[in-house]
């Protein structure tokens, strides 16, 4: 049984000025209704038209995203541009009236065979339509290591970040996967990074904190 390889750490708060305004009461209550997630737009080089799909769990608790052609190499068979592949997606989520919400954590997953000496990133960030800023979070991996990989972004209730409520944004999710050689021989080796399903299994999943909306 392979072992997950686990970067955690705190997701930075998005935008502060997305806050200000805001009515909502706190509520760990997903809504009742059934939410729905479409992908407004795709693009990168990691997520081709047809390669990203999107599913709401059950519960409106999480969503996941999967991607089939996720994968950045160096080394022996890579083009000058393998080095790095990244997705762009815009999100239109449609939030039963009354509620806002908030990603309140993300796990990544994928594979990874670097060789020693080699060095892979794995980067995200977040924002809402017409935020200014955006925060993000990388995670280092470096070689020998040939192993599944998990990264973890979560983010306290007191510092997330919610949707306005009563306005419709959509939500943004960039990210990244960037192998480099290091100090290995990318003449004689080959490295590289996934963050795709191919095995079936769902490798990013997004948590969701919800909120009630006040009246105004």
């Amino acid at each position: 049984m392979s072992r997950a390889l686990i970067a955690g750490g705190a997701t930075a708060a998005f935008v502060a000025s997305l806050l200000a305004g805001q009515n909502a009461s706190a509520s760990s209550i997903a809504p009742p209704d059934k939410i729905t997630i479409d992908i407004a737009t795709v693009n990168g080089s990691g997520c081709r038209q047809g390669t990203a799909a999107v599913a709401v769990s059950e519960d409106n608790t999480a969503f996941t995203v999967t991607y089939s052609e996720y994968l950045a190499k160096v080394g022996v068979g890579a083009g000058p541009t393998d080095f790095r592949k990244n997705c762009q997606l815009n999100l239109v989520v449609h939030v039963p009236q009354g509620f806002t919400y908030a990603i309140a954590s993300a796990d990544y997953r994928g594979y990874a065979s670097l060789v020693n000496g080699a060095t892979a990133t794995q980067k995200a960030s977040y924002y809402f339509q017409g935020s200014p800023d955006t925060a993000s979070r990388n995670h280092p991996f470096r070689g020998p290591l040939d192993d599944n990989w998990q990264a973890t972004d979560s983010t306290e209730w007191g510092q997330l970040v919610w949707a306005p409520c009563g306005v419709k944004r959509n939500f943004n999710i960039n990210t990244e996967v960037r192998v480099g050689a290091g100090t290995s021989d990318p003449k004689k080796t080959t490295s590289f990074m996934t963050m795709d399903s191919t095995d079936g299994e769902i490798n990013t999943i997004y948590r969701l904190a919800w909120k009630e909306c006040e009246e105004s």
